[in-house]
């Protein structure tokens, strides 16, 4: 079977069809998204000149790589047309395209305090590319990994009741899970559901139920959620594989997986993963109320390449490592280095953000089938990546997160923000949808990958995948 490789789809426009697209003119849609097909080049915003950050000359990670001094743009070189548009409002999330001043920032970020708190992953276990590791120091190999960074302590209340309160996120939580049910179930269930002296209890959604994802786990050894205060059961208790403890959200899929299925998404807390599943599946349920504002974003367009979320307190690139590096796909240790090194708008504290914190830019109301683009607000700049299947996608994006499994180090948590590809009944598809959280190796040849057959439904492996870098705002 012939190896496909993955790279970025290169767009010609040909003169004629730059002429007849201006004699069209630019049409915005509704959701903010520039049809390509339907917008001149000259409706595509070019990143400003403060976001290209001076990269040294001597290349700490040696790859010959430096930083696009050429203007390349959204159309130029077959960027998604993100980015532009008016502020809009989607789904609970606000975006605002106007730059805003320090102060106003500062304000916005007090007022919005506590809206999407972002637990920490509970990783304070440090790996290299293989196996555990003495936590690293700054200049160290390999540092900038989740271990180095705490942000918001898990912090958990059994009320006594059959409740668990997050203290960090406003979320109240019930206890034990039951039996499973489908999705319609689930669904039916929350509607008529009473507990602890309330009534107000919902199926949670996917961003709310990845909270509670705890990495200190390790798979089919150790479950990915804290034990002491809330129920969990292996899959094999039930008759099923292992790691069958899939737990319902709300969040379905607007696209179909695994050859057509209707899907929404779970979390796997046996083996630590955010997958898209056909809804005729049975889950486990947990049931949350309050804070029903947790996992909505609050985007603001800095002007200066970087984007602000108000609601997490997190500064994000726009743009990510495939626009401003030759390549732009790393593995994991260039990817934490390149985020380490980087000295980007004016702030030098850039890193790769961990598995929560990438998520939690995930939008899942969008899709390269549903809305032709990523998982992620048009705010965003995303580079295209032509898959295996030869079509325009978009790439799996590096955590700081090590996925441990049978103790060891050798796999990083991703997120995929296109189609997360995998091989069932002979050929590829996308089995577990965008937006899913799953794990790659994080070193290899190269010339080795993409590569198809990984785990029960085969997923793609790529190694080398794309970086978008973060900091805390600081207040």
């Amino acid at each position: 079977m012939k190896k496909h490789i993955w790279k970025r789809s290169r767009r010609v426009m040909t003169m004629v069809a730059v002429l007849m697209i201006v004699i069209i003119g630019a049409a915005c849609l509704e959701s903010g998204i520039v049809n390509l097909a339907e917008a001149e080049a000259g409706d595509y915003e070019r990143p400003p000149e403060g976001a290209r950050p001076p990269f040294p000359e001597d290349d700490p990670l040696g790859l010959g790589r430096e930083g696009r001094q050429d203007g390349r743009g959204p159309v130029g070189e077959g960027r998604g047309p993100l980015g532009v548009g008016p502020g809009l409002q989607m789904d609970g999330n606000q975006t605002m395209n106007e730059p805003i001043q320090d102060q106003t920032l500062n304000e916005s970020i007090q007022g919005l305090e506590g809206s999407y708190t972002i637990n920490d992953t509970g990783q304070s276990q440090s790996y290299d590319n293989y196996q555990k590791l003495q936590k690293p120091k700054a200049g160290d190999p390999f540092f900038g990994q989740d271990s180095n960074y705490t942000t918001n302590a898990m912090d958990f209340v059994d009320n006594g009741d059959g409740t668990v309160s997050d203290l960090n996120t406003g979320l109240m939580w019930t206890q034990n899970v039951g039996d499973k049910m489908t999705y319609a179930e689930a669904v039916a269930y929350a509607e008529s559901f009473t507990y602890g002296g309330y009534d107000d209890w919902r199926l949670p959604t996917i961003k709310e139920l990845y909270s509670l994802i705890d990495f200190s786990g390790n798979t089919v050894d150790i479950p990915y959620i804290d034990t002491e205060f809330f129920e969990f059961h292996w899959g094999d208790e039930t008759g099923e594989r292992a790691i069958d403890s899939q737990y319902a959200t709300s969040t379905l899929y607007g696209s179909t997986t695994m050859d057509g299925n209707e899907t929404k998404f779970g979390v796997n807390f046996a083996d630590g993963r955010i997958k898209g599943y056909p809804t005729s599946k049975l889950f486990y349920v947990m049931m949350v109320r309050g804070n029903e504002a947790y996992g909505d974003n609050l985007l603001v367009d800095n002007g200066d390449g970087t984007i602000s979320d108000l609601a997490t307190g997190l500064m994000w690139m726009k743009y990510d490592s495939g626009y401003l590096l030759e390549d732009g796909t790393l593995n994991w240790q260039e990817g934490l280095e390149w985020a380490e090194n980087l000295d980007y708008a004016g702030y030098d504290d850039w890193k790769v953000p961990d598995a929560k914190e990438l998520q939690s830019i995930v939008d899942y109301t969008r899709s390269p089938d549903t809305t032709d683009s990523p998982a992620i607000d048009p705010i965003f700049d995303s580079t295209f990546i032509s898959n295996l299947l030869g079509q325009e996608d978009y790439g799996y994006y590096w955590t700081s997160t090590t996925h441990a499994e049978n103790n060891g180090g050798m796999q990083a948590v991703y997120i995929s923000f296109g189609r997360a590809l995998g091989s069932m009944f002979g050929q590829v598809m996308d089995v577990h949808g965008a937006g899913a959280q799953r794990s790659d190796p994080k070193t290899g040849d190269e010339s080795d990958y993409p590569e198809a057959g990984y785990g029960p439904q085969g997923d793609v492996r790529v190694v080398y995948n794309f970086v978008r870098a973060v900091r805390v705002i600081e207040d």
